[in-house]
């Protein structure tokens, strides 16, 4: 059918085309009977997968992981209230990370609408504050308007989710169904006064920076950044878990403002005398708890989204612009540089970072190893948790779209959205990190890639605790342990019963073993690394955080 076409169709069949229309290729879902007229035209429809997961909250974030490695909407479906809350915490992440999604959510039938009918919500109120939309469609006809709106909201913009929620007895209606185009997204540029102002500032400045975000990978504007950096000899940083936004071995690139960052990396931001932060939102984790910037500084922020300028730092020139058109428009610019010491001493600041203190001497080799034998395209996914400071600290990211984190600190992330990512880039080596904690939420979706045949590692670093939160325990409340500590789980005996390679190690060389045969074997494998109880941060051991608590009081 091609566009601008009416047809008679089921609301089901309608939507399924305008999912077409917008080329999307993967559905993620737990089923549910209020929305299987949906499923039945995904079957019909082959130029759609259908991909049936353990659980909505692990459906989620596999949609979520795939729309980050394609950069086209992910699409989710589940059932009412109870499938709906399941995946809500996709939903905040995509949110939150600004990842475009569309929901569909099967809805009690018409009739028993505001009778508390079985496993009735009321959707739109429920998820309107973490979605940039939700509706509710009740009249057929309005299928390809409203689910083609939902997509452009979704994709336009700064990006996020949008849940269509689908009243049960619409969905085998019939009606003339009128289609749209599909959606083109707007890509904004600076103005002239905007870019003379950028020129001047930058040449004004003696210790310039740019901080760069999600929004330069949306745009796909990641050489057009090292064109403009290199141009104005500019140290680049990338916002929290934007790591591969800049090839980290650049000589330009001057760290990520993460989690347990470097004092030194973040003492680049505060000594900066001109920030141009571009496609970030400056989140909480980025501005380091909003302490980074002083009034001494000069801001320039450029973001596609107007909402976000002055949301959490005024800007001496605020631009609503696209990330690639923006940096286009800066490659004209005329400046010559004047700060190469500045330039140079920031990357010496960075790489001294990256050498391990004595303590964390196993986690580090073991980021080595992967640095090593990861192809250079290989997609890392991760969870939330300490765990992943080694990784944030020591792995180099130095291709583009070769990291794929939640900004959202969601746990039960990298195992899905690695299973996320594999779907879009089949051809790819995708693994996941993940610490004992996290991974057992939704350790459940290895049945998922066994079944489909979706080779991805997990890697679990067991530890046998709520790792972040003992460490924020043991800052608070030294010695008193209260739900923290978990139990032994045998995570590769799991794993092969569920059909997946499993390995389990205690050295760094016997990860190295593992992970090269786990690279060979082509089908999913789990690599379960029994870790330091001790070792609880990058920076410090459970002793060494009670005896600072020992040494204040």
């Amino acid at each position: 059918m091609g566009h601008n076409e009416s047809s008679i169709l089921t609301s089901a069949r309608a939507i399924v085309e305008c999912m077409k229309i917008e080329a999307i290729e993967k559905v993620f879902c737990v089923p549910g009977e209020s929305y299987l007229p949906v499923m039945d035209a995904i079957l019909n429809e082959p130029s759609m997968k259908l991909v049936s997961a353990r659980h909505e909250g692990g459906a989620s974030f596999m949609a979520e992981g795939y729309a980050k490695a394609t950069g086209k909407p992910g699409v989710v479906m589940a059932t009412r209230g109870v499938g709906g809350s399941n995946l809500a915490i996709g939903v905040h992440t995509a949110y939150q990370d600004s990842t475009p999604l569309v929901v569909f959510l099967g809805q009690v039938h018409s009739s028993f609408r505001g009778r508390e009918g079985f496993q009735e919500i009321d959707l739109a109120h429920f998820f309107s504050p973490i979605t940039k939309w939700t509706v509710e469609i009740d009249d057929p006809a309005r299928i390809p308007e409203l689910v083609q709106r939902a997509f452009r909201i979704a994709q336009t913009g700064r990006p996020g989710p949008v849940v269509v929620s689908l009243p049960e007895d619409l969905l085998t209606k019939k009606t003339i169904m009128e289609f749209q185009k599909p959606t083109v997204r707007p890509r904004p540029a600076p103005s002239k006064q905007e870019t003379m102002l950028v020129e001047k500032y930058i040449q004004n400045a003696e210790r310039p920076l740019i901080i760069a975000g999600g929004g330069v990978k949306m745009a796909d504007a990641e050489d057009t950044l090292i064109q403009f950096a290199e141009k104005c000899n500019i140290p680049v940083m990338a916002a929290f878990r934007r790591h591969d936004v800049f090839p980290n071995d650049h000589r330009l690139y001057a760290g990520h403002l993460g989690l347990g960052t470097d004092t030194g990396v973040v003492q680049t931001v505060k000594e900066a005398d001109f920030i141009l932060s571009i496609g970030t939102r400056l989140s909480e984790i980025t501005t380091q708890d909003y302490t980074i910037f002083n009034r001494e500084q000069t801001l320039v922020h450029m973001d596609i989204n107007d909402g976000i300028l002055g949301k959490v730092f005024a800007p001496n020139v605020g631009i609503v612009a696209d990330a690639k058109e923006g940096l286009e428009a800066f490659l004209a610019l005329k400046v010559v540089p004047s700060w190469n010491n500045w330039t140079v001493k920031r990357r010496e600041v960075y790489q001294s970072s990256l050498s391990p203190t004595a303590t964390n001497n196993c986690n580090h080799r073991i980021i080595g190893i992967l640095q090593t034998h990861l192809p250079g395209n290989a997609i890392i996914t991760n969870d939330a948790g300490n765990f992943a400071g080694w990784l944030h600290r020591y792995y180099q990211f130095n291709q583009k779209q070769t990291y794929i984190g939640p900004t959202s600190g969601a746990m039960g992330y990298g195992l899905p959205a690695a299973i996320g990512a594999k779907l879009a880039h089949p051809g790819r080596t995708v693994v996941s990190l993940s610490g004992d904690g996290g991974f057992l939420m939704t350790m459940q979706e290895l049945e998922t890639a066994v079944r489909y045949n979706i080779p991805v590692i997990s890697i679990v670093f067991n530890n046998r605790m709520y790792g972040t939160i003992r460490m924020h325990q043991e800052m608070r409340y030294p010695f008193k342990t209260i739900g923290t500590d978990l139990g032994n789980v045998p995570f590769a005996d799991m794993a092969v019963q569920l059909g997946v390679m499993g390995f389990y190690v205690k050295t760094p060389e016997e990860f190295e073993q593992a992970l090269i045969g786990a690279l060979e074997c082509e089908e999913p494998a789990l690599i379960e690394i029994e870790s330091d109880a001790e070792q609880i941060s990058v920076s410090s051991t459970i002793n060494q955080i009670r005896q600072r608590s020992a040494d204040q009081s």
